[in-house]
């Protein structure tokens, strides 16, 4: 059934709640089973660093597991790495999941990407260093390139300021 890794996390979930000021917050969903995943990452401009990150779930035990040990394997990393993060590993880290109950660990991943692309977005325009940073990252993830990405994000960015 369930490993002992998915009960602690299930139980005693970790970085759960909000992050005020948050650099980022990506909201996922599955409209199939109704897990809602929110998180929310603080990035440090100075070294790309994720330094915070916490996670609002409404779901199953699985949702809240998957959620709280995605936020542990990407706390403290630079983004790039963060962005590294998959289903797979998540999966792996808790020892397993039922099969019926691994799209939790895709929304884990979903949620992670989209609190990146959420900092990227509300990131200022002299944090250009930054965007790049990001824009490559979510490009090598993707496995597309950043030249048109980065731009695009730049004049976003810059057309919001005004």
């Amino acid at each position: 059934m369930y490993t002992e890794k998915v009960m602690d996390h299930f139980q005693h979930p970790r970085n759960m709640g909000e992050i005020e000021n948050a650099s980022g917050v990506g909201t996922v969903g599955n409209a199939k089973c109704g897990d809602i995943m929110r998180m929310y990452i603080k990035v440090n401009p100075e070294d790309q660093t994720i330094s915070d990150v916490k996670f609002n779930t409404f779901g199953c035990g699985s949702a809240i597991a998957t959620s709280s040990m995605a936020t542990e394997m990407i706390k403290g990393k630079k983004i790039d790495e963060a962005l590294e993060l998959s289903n797979r590993a998540v999966v792996e880290a808790l020892d397993g999941l039922p099969p019926a109950k691994i799209h939790c660990s895709v929304l884990a991943e979903e949620a992670v990407k989209a609190a990146e692309y959420d900092s990227l977005e509300a990131a200022e325009a002299d944090d250009t260093e930054l965007i790049a940073v990001i824009a490559a990252a979510i490009a090598a993830a993707e496995g597309t390139t950043t030249d048109g990405f980065v731009v695009r994000s730049i004049r976003k960015i810059n057309r919001k300021k005004r």
